[in-house]
């Protein structure tokens, strides 16, 4: 299958109307989807058989794959085919947006996913042959889908590793993995985040509580009102909708929106989560009218979206967020405040400091991982600073073998060279900084020459000395 995705991805860069790796994962996503959604639709129709019923199709006939891509492909292809996906298949699938209320059903789903999508393949004939290779594949079994969502994954890294603007659709997975293992999701409760991005932290925590549940109506309540999400940006919120689907997850409920223009003073106990996980966007600058929302104003989008995510735990929720190192020691009035809050009325348990370079090559900021509960406040701190021994680059990211382990390490507060405990009456000027105390305080070390320099004076003072003494004695 890698192979199929891999000739794709060369083709649609010779056409005319691809520009880049964002381009090339959008086009493909939407195909890959309604081959996907076609073979999930026959599985479900061959079930429904066996068992005596009828299934209710989602697509009418003529929008449906298997009728549509089959057509006498002499006759529909080129242009053809071209004006059937742009002016009816597109316009059809955009149509569920308002054709059904239920926001639940996954036909709203497909029409929030092609609202905000167009073809941008530029050839007709370019169209046939990506639909040809892509009708090869066979979505029918676990297997298949499975290699699906890697495939699919890969696709989301290659947009992050093209840089610019790309990586805010891709964290390193084995990061998410690390952050949900340490906040252990439990079948039964909601899973919210409040920048879903491509998804990853939701797509992990659905494979984290899947082998947790046991019946029927937990398989239900974990495909229907267990995973929550906002994504503001048209593209993002597109592809992580179409993750989660592809990954299992049957309905996801996403909503293209920005987090950030919630009010969090009118945020109730009803909307809150027992889970929170985010990598929130960090840097931008957000207006004033937007700073309004919140408690303590500031036009640093990071502390905004660590304010939002504290309002939405429930009492007894945890949550495991990526910041940037400044919200650890800035010590300015709006990071202060925002601090004081969360070590007073949540327990900040535990702190990892990732290493430079893990959100190459789209952000070169230093990071790091913060955990806390809606439960008491805060006594202590474990912290673990990671230390690879090597420098993280794009080509030689971080591994999940190199980290695994820290989650025991937590389970326990183990004290480690690479980790220790800070009692919160220790901290001041609310500076969360993580300095390792186990760490060997460094020894500057002088340049070369002025080393060299300082040897030639001081030889000469001992030549002069050496002199005045043989003087001494002659006298």
């Amino acid at each position: 299958m890698q192979s199929h995705i891999n000739r794709i991805t060369d083709i649609l860069r010779r056409d005319d109307g691809i520009s880049g790796a964002m381009h090339y994962t959008e086009q493909i996503s939407w195909i890959l989807f309604l081959k996907f959604l076609d073979d999930f639709e026959q599985r479900e129709a061959d079930s429904a058989e066996l068992d005596g019923k009828e299934y209710r199709y989602i697509l009418d006939p003529a929008f449906r794959w298997s009728s549509w891509i089959r057509r006498d492909k002499g006759k529909f292809s080129g242009d053809d085919l071209k004006d059937f996906v742009n002016r009816e298949l597109f316009p059809y699938l955009k149509g569920f947006r308002h054709a059904d209320a239920d926001y639940h059903s996954i036909k709203y789903k497909i029409g929030e996913i092609f609202f905000f999508l167009e073809n941008r393949i530029e050839s007709g004939h370019t169209l046939r042959e990506i639909l040809d290779i892509i009708d090869s594949l066979n979505f029918q079994n676990q297997e298949d889908l499975f290699e699906l969502s890697k495939i699919y994954e890969d696709l989301l890294q290659g947009m992050g590793n093209d840089g610019g603007n790309s990586g805010e659709f891709y964290t390193p997975r084995c990061i998410i993995k690390l952050i949900v293992d340490i906040v252990d999701p439990k079948a039964g409760q909601t899973v919210y985040d409040p920048a879903a991005g491509s998804c990853g932290f939701l797509i992990e925590a659905f494979h984290h509580i899947k082998p947790q549940v046991k019946t029927d109506k937990e398989l239900g309540f974990l495909n229907d009102r267990t995973f929550y999400g906002n994504e503001k940006t048209p593209l993002a919120y597109i592809l992580g909708v179409m993750n989660m689907i592809l990954h299992g997850v049957r309905n996801p409920n996403i909503s293209k929106v920005n987090t950030l223009t919630t009010n969090i003073r009118d945020i109730q106990d009803k909307d809150r989560y027992d889970i929170v996980l985010a990598n929130p966007p960090f840097g931008g600058k957000e207006k004033e009218q937007i700073q309004q929302n919140f408690i303590f104003p500031t036009n640093a989008t990071e502390m905004l979206f660590l304010q939002h995510i504290a309002k939405m735990i429930r009492v007894g929720g945890r949550t495991g967020i990526v910041v940037p190192e400044g919200v650890l020691f800035n010590t300015g009035e709006a990071f202060k405040n925002i601090k004081k809050e969360i070590l007073e009325n949540y327990n900040l348990h535990t702190i990892i400091s990732l290493p430079a370079g893990v959100f190459l090559p789209y952000s070169g900021v230093k990071t790091n991982v913060i955990f806390f509960d809606k439960v008491g406040s805060t006594r202590d701190i474990w912290y673990y600073e990671i230390g690879l021994g090597r420098t993280l680059t794009k080509n030689k990211p971080i591994t999940y073998a190199e980290i695994k382990d820290i989650g025991e390490f937590q389970k326990t507060r183990a004290i480690t060279p690479n980790s220790w405990i800070v009692n919160v009456g220790d901290i001041r000027d609310y500076d969360l900084s993580a300095k390792n105390p186990n760490k060997a305080k460094e020894v500057a070390l002088e340049a070369p020459d002025t080393i060299v320099a300082r040897m030639g004076e001081r030889n000469k003072k001992i030549e002069r000395l050496h002199g005045e003494l043989a003087k001494m004695i002659r006298e």
